[in-house]
């Protein structure tokens, strides 16, 4: 790959090991801090993607996993499972409260539909041939339509190798480009996951805190056809043979030892400006928060005393929990802290030295002035459609979808908008088809009137006037009025039913267009303003995106000269972080200091045999009689829970191997800190501690809880 202005920008000397979450083929230049934290393995090794350990590393789409045997066994974190527990329960068959065990491969469960196992195989550097000369000439919709046009040329290419899935992913603000391939395994099946009083142990009370107590892993198998190939769900298929798999650690770690994680984070925000600091944290977050505790009470009074409707919604709960408490954590952290005053100071330093040289302020003035300006634009609209963005009835969504590919499908595949191309077909019909798994319709009319009310509140110019139009919506209407609306639509509409869904796959425009289902009406009616809203959403974006690049372009030259590393903010890619375990001198309380690890006797003195804390009897018992077997810590004398070390993570590494200085597996990374996941915007050295699920922790409950002996020695445990 060729060595660009980003890669130079690396070689700063000041790059710490604990911060920075970086691309695999950018750690030859931080080698001598690898090696300083204890790295045995040979840096430059860990850039091949298809080698050792990276090709053991897995993205299952908003989490990571890995490949632990040689029969495509895929161990990840519980709650990355745990939709797929969900749907495969009914009252008869709990397995969320109860767990689930594939004693044989043929009893392993179908995983959620549509889920996915992504095997990155190559990472290219293709910024030249996405932004050429002639693309950058261009502004607005014209810029986003040139770089869509090149980016889907560069795809279709890419995937002529059949069985595989390309992407062409934005760094650094759209300053640069990766195209990246990865091998995508379709039919993906739930082999283990212990019971809730084990992988989510402490529930949303512990979430995001310490001391934790939590199991969360659980475990997958991929499949393919005979001959080797990605393959939709088949009894014929067989077990994929990953080239290589993790390996459990020999040896339990202790407090001290080199630790790195190996996963794809979703997003972190720390080179955003100040203007978006500020309304993200005085707006967007505070109202997020609301929206997210009052989904959570519909969803819990909705399904009161129906099982199989709290089951369906269980996932939604589980992922709206997680996140509203991580945005409090946030809003805690940042509440009476500098950081808006600090991001501010940083970047009228940056535009300062822009303006303080001519060629400077030449080469970087306009786009910094632009980017400011057309931010506050995009976060206008953010606040002008929030309510609108959740007022949609969940078949009206699917509606619009299907209407959306009938339309695209009328041209060319390569003229067709992204997302919408014959590669995209098995994602959209699984989307489709899956919607019944996860969906009750008084309890999504619920979610959708909540939201409704209050965006039928707004005045007019808030609102979206397609959208209100299709729906009956006028000035004035309160929650009265609305109810019958929605109450007409959902008894009227017949996408409810999957096998309805299905046959509007392939219909014509027409057809759509003839169509009395008020859902499909609705759709056909709104699509029109809404091709209108993309174009201008798409102008904002391609004039954001050049702005953009030429702000981190200068603030990567400047930093340079103060001799500070850049490194890209997280995007789900493939990205490494490596440190310490350690624990803290200071807990939340400011006095309190955190051990590096907890044991089972926590999960003992936490349980109370109900609820978030209702720890399995079996698991228990052992407990009491201190039957450890291999997996207990010489030093603590017991088996060791989780543990926390110095590692730079965020939402998506969720799964993520942690590996010791040799390479071998030991343990999960699931959680951060609640008072330290404001390294999302802002890292906090000192502070900053994710948590891992020891593997020792894991196999004991595997061997002695729910006796998965077939799995343990599959991965070749001892």
């Amino acid at each position: 790959m060729k060595k660009s202005l980003l890669a130079l920008a690396i070689l700063a000397p000041f790059a710490h090991a604990d911060e920075g979450m970086w691309m695999p083929q950018q750690l030859p230049q931080v080698a001598k801090q690898l090696k300083a934290a204890g790295l045995k393995l040979d840096p430059n090794n860990l850039t091949k993607l298809t080698e050792f350990p990276m090709g053991a590393i897995v993205s299952l789409g908003g989490c990571s996993a890995s490949f632990v045997s040689p029969q495509g066994l895929i161990a990840t974190n519980h709650h990355c499972v745990y939709n797929s527990v969900a749907i495969n329960s009914t009252k008869e068959h709990d397995y969320l409260a109860n767990g689930f065990l594939a004693k044989t491969m043929g009893e392993e469960l179908k995983a959620t539909p549509g889920s996915r196992v992504w095997v990155t195989e190559e990472v290219a550097n293709v910024s030249d041939q996405i932004i050429t000369p002639a693309v950058a000439k261009l502004t607005g919709k014209a810029r986003v339509d040139a770089i869509e046009k090149n980016q889907k040329e560069m795809v279709a290419a890419c995937e002529k190798d059949a069985g595989y899935r390309c992407t062409v992913a934005s760094y650094y603000g759209g300053l640069e480009f990766y195209r990246i391939k990865q091998l995508e395994i379709r039919d993906v099946r739930l082999v283990h996951a212990p019971a809730v009083g084990i992988g989510k142990f402490g529930g949303d009370t512990d979430n995001w805190m310490w001391p934790r107590h939590t199991g969360d892993y659980g475990f997958y198998r991929a499949y393919v056809s005979k001959d080797g190939k990605a393959a939709d769900y088949s009894v014929d298929n067989v077990p994929y043979k990953p080239k290589f798999h993790l390996t459990p650690a020999k040896e339990g770690v202790k407090e001290g030892d080199f630790i790195m994680v190996l996963g794809y984070p979703g997003r972190t925000n720390r080179h955003r400006l100040p203007s978006e600091v500020a309304f993200t944290f005085d707006w967007n977050y505070p109202a997020f928060i609301q929206n997210s505790a009052e989904t959570l009470a519909i969803v819990e009074r909705e399904t009161a005393g129906d099982r199989d409707a709290a089951l369906k919604y269980a996932g939604l709960v589980a992922s709206t929990n997680n996140y509203y408490k991580n945005r409090k954590g946030m809003l805690t952290s940042y509440q009476g802290s500098d950081i808006l005053a600090r991001k501010t100071r940083e970047h009228n330093e940056l535009k300062a030295w822009v303006n303080g040289n001519a060629q400077r302020r030449a080469e970087f003035g306009p786009g910094i002035d632009a980017v400011e300006k057309l931010i506050a634009q995009r976060d206008a609209d953010v606040k002008r459609d929030f309510y609108y963005a959740s007022s949609s009835p969940r078949l009206l969504s699917v509606a619009r979808a299907l209407y959306r590919l009938s339309n695209e499908q009328q041209k060319p595949n390569a003229e067709r908008k992204s997302g919408y191309q014959d590669r995209d077909l098995p994602r959209i019909k699984a989307a489709v088809g899956g919607v019944d798994k996860t969906y009750v319709a008084k309890v999504d009319e619920a979610l959708v009137l909540n939201s409704l009310r209050k965006y039928a509140a707004q005045p007019a110019s808030m609102r979206n006037a397609s959208f209100d139009a299709a729906m009956g919506i006028r000035d004035g209407m309160q929650l009265a009025d609305l109810k019958p609306l929605l109450d007409k639509m959902y008894a009227e509409t017949t996408l409810g039913d999957a096998k309805v869904r299905e046959s509007w796959f392939g219909k014509s425009p027409a057809e759509f267009q003839a169509s009395n289902d008020p859902f499909i009406k609705a759709a056909v009616a709104m699509y029109p303003d809404s091709l209108k809203k993309e174009a201008e959403e798409e102008e904002l974006s391609g004039n954001i995106q050049q702005a953009y690049a030429s702000y981190m372009k200068a603030k990567i030259a400047y930093m340079k000269t103060k001799g500070q590393a850049v490194y890209p903010d997280a995007n789900s890619t493939l990205r490494v972080t490596f440190g310490k375990i350690a624990g803290r001198d200071k807990g939340a309380d400011g006095t309190t200091g955190w051990t590096a690890f907890t044991t089972v006797q926590g999960v003992k003195a936490k349980a109370t045999g109900e609820g978030e804390f209702n720890a399995p009897a079996a698991q228990l018992a052992l407990i009491d009689k201190k039957q450890y077997g291999p997996y207990m810590d010489p030093k603590l004398k017991t088996v060791p829970v989780n543990y926390l070390a110095t590692l730079d993570i965020t939402g998506g590494n969720s799964g993520s191997a942690a590996l010791n200085a040799k390479g071998e597996w030991i343990g999960l990374a699931f959680d951060g800190t609640l008072d330290s996941i404001i390294s999302d915007w802002d890292f906090n050295k000192a502070m900053t501690r994710d948590i891992q699920v020891d593997t020792r922790y894991i196999f004991w409950n595997m061997k002695y809880v729910d006796h998965a002996d077939n799995l343990l020695k599959e991965m070749g445990v001892e």
